[in-house]
């Protein structure tokens, strides 16, 4: 019986995994606009049942997948901070963590580029709020000693629309790669600018 249930769970397992590697291909390829849930389960090998069981359609297998980056990305940032001591120094690099994320393709392309078409700015903004504003509230927080000359909440808003918005620009810019470095030279200005 446990045989029988190991089987089934692994089953499970990889029609999970190759319905999303399949949707983060072709979403980082076409667009969520650009790719049919018939395609998606042409290209895994599976149905659309299989489809619908899992993420309960195209939709949800966005979700996942924009989920998946996002929560990989958390991952790299939080790295990146622990390598440094000091807290200036731990908010430049998961800032610099962040915006090098950005010129991911994959990333680029269904986090930055598709998510609000695919998910509506508020749904994007909540799930990209869930991943890594707390890392921002704690490394300003930690930054400022909590006790900065305005009010974190604010503090951590405006930080929040600044690299949304750096992020964006990297996203369509035509030479990504020096678009964050430029960025990461202006965000340090700013952090040295909290003082």
């Amino acid at each position: 019986m446990e045989q029988v249930k190991n089987r089934r769970q692994r089953y499970v397992e990889s029609t999970r995994a190759a319905l999303l590697d399949t949707g983060r291909r072709f979403f980082a390829e076409r667009g969520f606009t650009g790719v049919s849930a018939e395609e998606l389960v042409r290209a895994a090998g599976l149905t659309r049942g299989a489809l619908y069981h899992h993420f309960a359609g195209k939709q949800g297998l966005f979700e996942a997948v924009f989920e998946d980056l996002e929560a990989q990305a958390a991952a790299r940032i939080t790295a990146a901070m622990a390598r440094d001591n000091t807290p200036r120094d731990k908010a430049a690099e998961g800032v610099r963590a962040f915006l090098e994320i950005c010129s991911d393709p994959d990333y680029r392309e269904i986090v930055l580029l598709q998510g609000p078409i695919a998910l509506g700015w508020q749904r994007w903004r909540e799930l990209d709020q869930r991943y890594l504003g707390t890392i921002l509230t704690d490394g300003l927080t930690a930054l400022l000693g909590g006790t900065g000359p305005h009010p974190i909440a604010l503090t951590t808003a405006a930080f929040y629309g600044a690299l949304t918005e750096l992020a964006l620009s990297i996203a369509d810019a035509d030479d990504p790669p020096r678009a964050r470095d430029e960025a990461v030279h202006l965000i340090g200005a700013m952090l040295d600018g909290l003082h």
